[in-house]
């Protein structure tokens, strides 16, 4: 096997050209009070991206470098639900066929809303793992994967989120990133770091089957047990044998901050009441690190940072999400 090639800025200027006339350049918004004395602190809204997710850039940057065999031929993705929709999405807008494979746990609303934009469905097994198994099969028949982060095109796509943050705020010293796969981050840190070396990145992720986190720690792909989470869409590995995320985690996050459920449930409530923000749990995951004074100490944020919050997505089930806003308990699972 050849030595991976790690994507670059250049990589992700040239996918800011691709994905513009599908993404939107999202809002970087300030916060109300009390918020605002905790740090200097802008909400980067790309949960306002068509499809509700910041996924559309990674899927599109991949899918418009296509040959025209390869589109005759679809594609097909392992996804806990955004990236499928953001691939059926582009897929649908240039003709291409889409096959998106899922575990059981993926949320009913988001397979749902994966099949209205004409995708066929491939559900089973209680893994992305397993999911990912229906695609190699239907890779073998000659369909093309797009997967949901460990791929050059989709880091790039990525990255453009993070060319934006800097074009907005170049004062900004810090930047909190949800953290599944890498994807997303390994993107954003790429971009900004690359223009601004002495931006510290902080990866959140749920406590529940963090299995990036993992990951780092062993120095390797590990597997952890695939847990239900209000953070759904930062389920799942990173894949046994990832070639470019974990690298780029390593690389260039300097602090990575676990979750309990709790506080996942918390951030999505403080969005909602103090800041008019619908998100899902995985779109709200990286400001709960500044909603408590432990979680902001693990990640080095004081008073005097300047800190970008990616709120990622808003794919939630309403009546799911209204009962969160209501106040009911939160248990783990």
């Amino acid at each position: 096997m050849s030595a991976v090639v790690l994507p670059d800025l250049d990589d992700v200027r040239a996918a800011a050209g691709r994905v513009d006339a599908y993404a939107q350049h999202t809002p970087l918004l300030p916060v109300s009070q009390p918020l605002a004395a905790v740090a200097e602190v802008r909400l980067k809204c790309d949960q306002l991206q068509p499809g509700g997710a910041f996924k559309l850039r990674g899927a599109t940057n991949a899918l418009l470098q296509l040959d025209a065999q390869q589109r005759r031929a679809g594609v097909v993705c392992a996804s806990t639900g955004n990236h499928g929709r953001a691939l059926a999405m582009v897929a649908a807008a240039l003709g291409v066929p889409c096959t998106v494979c899922m575990s059981e746990l993926v949320p009913q609303n988001k397979r749902e809303a994966i099949a209205a934009l004409g995708a066929t469905l491939c559900i089973g097994g209680r893994s992305q793992d397993e999911a990912q198994l229906q695609v190699e099969a239907l890779v073998r028949r000659g369909m093309t994967e797009i997967p949901p982060f460990d791929h050059a095109h989709v880091i790039a796509g990525q990255g453009t989120l993070g060319l934006e943050l800097l074009q907005d705020w170049p004062e900004m010293d810090t930047v909190i990133v949800p953290l599944s796969g890498g994807g997303l981050i390994s993107g954003v840190a790429l971009a900004l770091k690359s223009l601004k070396p002495s931006i510290r990145v902080v990866a959140v992720s749920p406590r529940r089957g963090a299995a990036m986190a993992a990951s780092v720690q062993a120095g390797k792909p590990v597997e952890v047990e695939e847990l239900a989470t209000l953070a759904d869409s930062l389920g799942g590995g990173i894949g046994m044998h990832n070639r470019y995320t974990l690298a780029m985690v390593q690389r260039y996050v300097d602090a990575l901050v676990l979750l309990d459920e709790a506080a996942i449930a918390a951030a999505m409530r403080h969005l909602f009441f103090c800041e008019s923000l619908v998100t899902e749990g995985a779109g709200a995951a990286a400001l709960a690190v500044l909603l408590d004074e432990d979680l902001r100490h693990l990640a080095g944020i004081g008073k005097q940072a300047r800190v970008a919050v990616v709120l990622s997505g808003r794919n939630i089930g309403m009546a799911h999400f209204l009962r969160l806003m209501t106040g009911e308990e939160v248990h783990d699972g």
